[in-house]
C-alpha cells in the first residue's frame, strides 16, 4: 500500500515556475514507477510525465517537453515536477500516481495508487 500526498500548487503568472512535490508513505517507494497527470475543468485526465523507479529514465507529454522536469529522491520518498515557462493552458489539478512496472506507462488506468491532487492555476 502506498499513500501519496501532492503539494506545491498555486497561482502563478504565465512564464513563471512552480515545483510540485509528491510525498509517498511506505518503505517500498523506490520500487515504484511514478507518474504525473493533470485534469483541467471539463477535460479528461491527461498524462504529463513519468519516471522509472531508479530515476534513470523519464518521459514527457509533448505539450510539456522542454518546460517540465520530473525527478525523484528515493531517500526522501518524494517525486518532483519542476514546471517552468508555465502557460495558461497548464492550468489543472495535478496528480501523482504510482505503479510497480518496468515500463513507462502514460495510461492512467495502469496506475494503482493516486494522490488527492494539487491545483495549479496560471494567469495570463
Amino acid at each position: 500500500q502506498v499513500q501519496l500526498v501532492e503539494s506545491g500548487g498555486g497561482l502563478v503568472q504565465a512564464g513563471g515556475s512552480l515545483r510540485l512535490s509528491c510525498a509517498a508513505s511506505g518503505r517500498t517507494f523506490s520500487t515504484y514507477t511514478m507518474g504525473w497527470f493533470r485534469q483541467a475543468p471539463g477535460k479528461e485526465r491527461e498524462f504529463v510525465s513519468v519516471i522509472t523507479w531508479s530515476g534513470g529514465i523519464t518521459n514527457y507529454a509533448g505539450s510539456v517537453k522542454g518546460r517540465f522536469t520530473i525527478s525523484r529522491d528515493n531517500a526522501k520518498n518524494t517525486v518532483y515536477l519542476q514546471m517552468n515557462s508555465l502557460k495558461p493552458e497548464d492550468t489543472a489539478v495535478y496528480y501523482c500516481a504510482a505503479v510497480r512496472t518496468l515500463g513507462l506507462p502514460s495510461d492512467g488506468r495502469l496506475y494503482d495508487y493516486w494522490g488527492q491532487g494539487t491545483q495549479v492555476t496560471v494567469s495570463s
